[in-house]
């Protein structure tokens, strides 16, 4: 056998061995549910501490960490073990959690505080609580690292702030409770889910200024999750009570196409090249898994008791 073909072989067999996962946070069961992406079934129950939310990856995808809104603190999950491996103290009743870039200091949404915490990873220690609007749930930072947005769900607004020293830079009205708040890959524009609102809208991080608002779904609809495709010319929304998720072309700045679920989808995932989306459906106690590119679902998994965030955990060895 040439060296080539063994080659070839070899990357076969690694490629077919890898175990890409989808973590659930089970809001009312207190615990994660793994499903493998291969085969959609539930592979693990982790318990993870009480009412688990908003979930984030580490860049070297190594570690998820989730928001636990009835301990004040952020569970850090080792991906390989599938434990808790410890926990971080943040302020009452996180939210979500976004991580930076380079995975050195995590960001908590704290609801009940209407403040976000900055935490060395490493150490745990406390960077700086800032003052956001209130009721903050989505929180999310650019891809250069350098900024840190967070909704206001009360203020219908969204806090600008510098990632390093928490200093405010800005607000930006928004629709009626902003709930995420996810970026294009590039950087220059936020999209923001308004629940109340019923709109996404974009908005030009140069700026800070709202560029559009995209009504989104049917009128029962209310607009939760934001997921960005890897190239970023397609932007998806969970629509709550409309039990579907729609396709925003950010280009055009309309809805192209919606996806039926199940009910109430909240948390909303792609996997790493684009072709999956996941919806945490909290009303219907299960995740669809939805063909994107044919805008289609395929598949529903049972999954616990009012399941909230999904995350796409791609395998992380090579």
């Amino acid at each position: 056998m040439s060296c080539a073909r063994l080659a070839c072989l070899v990357w076969l067999s690694a490629l077919a061995a890898r175990a890409d996962s989808i973590f659930v946070s089970d809001e009312r069961g207190d615990d994660l549910r793994v499903i493998s992406a291969r085969s959609h079934a539930v592979v693990a129950a982790l318990p993870i501490g009480k009412r688990p939310r908003g979930m984030c990856l580490s860049p070297d995808r190594r570690t998820v960490y989730v928001a636990l809104g009835d301990e004040d603190a952020v569970a850090v999950v080792d991906v390989a073990s599938r434990a808790a491996v410890r926990k971080i103290s943040v302020g009452r009743d996180p939210e979500q959690v976004a991580v930076s870039p380079d995975g050195k200091v995590l960001y908590a949404s704290n609801e009940a505080a209407s403040t976000v915490t900055a935490i060395d990873v490493a150490s745990g220690r406390t960077l700086f609580v800032a003052p956001v609007g209130t009721e903050p749930e989505g929180v999310a930072v650019t891809p250069d690292g350098s900024r840190v947005y967070a909704t206001g769900e009360s203020t219908d607004d969204v806090t600008v702030l510098d990632a390093r020293s928490g200093r405010v830079l800005g607000r930006i009205e928004v629709g009626a409770r902003p709930r995420w708040v996810a970026f294009s890959p590039d950087g220059r524009r936020a999209y923001v889910s308004a629940e109340v609102g019923g709109t996404l809208s974009i908005v030009d991080t140069q700026t800070n200024r709202v560029e559009a608002a995209i009504p989104i779904g049917n009128g029962q609809t209310k607009p939760d999750g934001v997921a960005v495709s890897p190239d970023g010319k397609r932007v998806y929304v969970s629509e709550g009570r409309g039990a579907a998720v729609s396709i925003v072309d950010p280009r055009t700045r309309s809805v192209i196409a919606r996806i039926k679920v199940g009910e109430r989808p909240w948390g909303i995932a792609l996997s790493l090249d684009g072709t999956r989306l996941y919806a945490a459906d909290g009303g219907s106690d299960d995740v669809a898994i939805v063909d994107a590119e044919a805008a289609k679902a395929i598949a529903k998994v049972p999954v616990g008791k009012k399941p909230y965030g999904v995350l796409y955990v791609a395998d992380p060895t090579p």
